[in-house]
């Protein structure tokens, strides 16, 4: 069996010779054997075999596939819905803010203090 170079089952595609060109398992590549499976085409074991991965990494890549369909498949996606979630959030803080602001100002504006200033001003236009 070729060895496997690096991570996520990528490994070369040779008999290990020195001339053996590594090709990395893309996600073109692992989309296409996601394909052959859900196609049935062949089964992970034969896959597995052929490339010389594990079974188990197959099915994580066919898992994966279907997660990633259903949510293309859905009305809002979870990643347009979190950031709306986290643009209202934003705002809300926002509306807080200047809620608190209008508070202090009208407060500011009763006082008898400001209410004396307000009233000499008047009386000496």
């Amino acid at each position: 069996m070729a060895a496997k170079n690096g991570v996520n089952g990528q490994g070369d595609t040779g008999s290990g010779g020195v001339g053996d060109e590594i090709q990395r398992w893309t996600a073109g590549r692992k989309a296409a054997v996601v394909l052959d499976v859900i196609k049935g085409r062949a089964t992970p074991a034969d896959l597995a075999r052929q490339h010389d991965l594990t079974v188990g990494e197959i099915e994580g890549w066919v898992e994966k596939f279907l997660e990633g369909g259903r949510e293309g498949l859905r009305a809002v996606p979870r990643d347009l819905e979190s950031r709306f979630d986290a643009e209202k959030k934003d705002l809300l803080a926002k509306v807080g803010e200047l809620t608190l602001q209008v508070d202090a100002l009208k407060k500011k504006s009763s006082s008898p203090a400001s209410l004396a200033a307000a009233s000499g001003l008047a009386a000496g236009w």
